[in-house]
């Protein structure tokens, strides 16, 4: 069932960089609200039609709301304030989804809603907030001129300007592809399965637990991603969200390795890889390709560079739920993952550092953008 929506997730991801890149900055709330309508209604039908056949609407589910992110953080990108916006936006999602866990756990405890109409109750739930958040979303002016100028003015990308764009730095963007897949398949055990690790862990009937871990998290990775604002200079604050990814992976696979060897309690463990995860996930969703446009002074959009990241970082993630699914692993999940974040977070500090390389010897050997 897991599958459905991530299944969604990568089609929407791969069309979503073309679709997001070309997407022209008129109309785009609306663009939301038919997007999150479309999810919404797929849930309907998820409980009304009988299974196997209603599985199919949570792909339906997942395809829209795969490129609702994009569109949103659109209206951020390419300002002097965009590190701070775009950590709040991302930072939110952690909490979101511990919060959105939480309310359908409360939901099933005390409201005895159906597993079937959870998800379609759930959202119902922050359908009319969202709304009202949309509109308010449309009234934010464009980026000034100082901001244009401090980080490059952002522009709709066509086929061929895609193709230059990735053809030029295709050595760096592999690199950080391959780093964002490890992260994403990191980020998504931990949220589509949170609910079975902390049965394992022993907290399987307090759903206050998934928002115990996740508000610590949240404001630490808050402040820590929107002190990135303070660098003013592009090519120093792209490299440093290189060591800040460096950080979270160290974070996440020493944490990860005290929890193995019983160092480490099961809570402190959850907090602490969720920590190393997210400081490592995040600046991937809101700084570091804003920065990489800025510092290389490209004509082009975040929007083509994160979907390509997400949609190859979403297979990754379907891969290893279909593997531990299909040869039938009867590993836990808690030790699935725990072994899995210390091998993983080995090879992205490696590969992380080759990208610190790679862009390096980039600045030197063409005119860049200081700002």
């Amino acid at each position: 069932m897991v599958l459905c929506p991530v299944l969604g997730y990568i089609v929407s991801k791969f069309y979503g960089s073309k679709f997001i890149t070309e997407l022209k900055n008129i109309g785009r709330g609306k663009a939301v609200l038919v997007l999150l309508s479309i999810s919404w209604v797929a849930l309907l039908l998820f409980a009304l039609v009988a299974p196997p056949w209603n599985i199919l609407f949570l792909f339906v589910n997942g395809f829209p709301l795969g490129m609702i992110w994009g569109i949103i953080f659109s209206f951020a990108e390419g300002r002097r304030t965009t590190d701070f916006i775009g950590a709040t936006l991302a930072v939110s999602f952690i909490f979101s989804s511990g919060f959105v866990k939480f309310v359908a756990k409360w939901l099933m405890i005390h409201v005895d809603v159906s597993e079937k109409w959870l998800p379609f109750i759930t959202g119902l739930i922050f359908m009319l907030p969202v709304v009202l958040l949309i509109q308010l979303l449309e009234k934010i002016p464009p980026p000034s001129q100082i901001d244009k100028e401090s980080r490059i003015e952002r522009e709709a990308m066509s086929a061929e300007s895609r193709k230059a764009l990735f053809k030029k730095y295709s050595g760096g963007i592999i690199l950080l592809i391959v780093v964002y897949v490890f992260l994403t398949i990191f980020r998504d055990i931990r949220d589509n399965f949170a609910a079975d690790m902390w049965s394992e862990l022993g907290f399987a009937n307090e759903p206050g637990v998934f928002t115990k871990t996740e508000i610590p998290v949240t404001i630490f990775v808050l402040v820590l991603i929107s002190m990135m604002m303070l660098i003013k200079n592009n090519r120093k604050a792209f490299i440093i969200t290189h060591y800040l990814i460096i950080a979270g992976f160290a974070l996440a696979g020493i944490s990860s390795l005290m929890f193995s060897l019983g160092w480490l309690s099961p809570f402190a463990w959850m907090v602490c890889v969720g920590l190393g995860l997210y400081i490592g996930y995040i600046p991937f969703n809101c700084i570091l390709f804003d920065r990489m446009i800025a510092a290389f002074g490209t004509a082009a959009n975040v929007g083509f560079l994160m979907y390509l990241a997400d949609s190859f970082g979403y297979m990754g993630s379907v891969g290893v739920i279909v593997t531990k699914t299909l040869f039938s692993i009867k590993l836990q999940w808690t030790v699935l993952y725990s072994i899995g974040v210390i091998y993983m977070s080995i090879a992205g500090i490696i590969l992380t550092v080759f990208a610190i390389i790679y862009f390096t010897k980039k600045f030197k050997t063409q005119i860049t953008y200081h700002a």
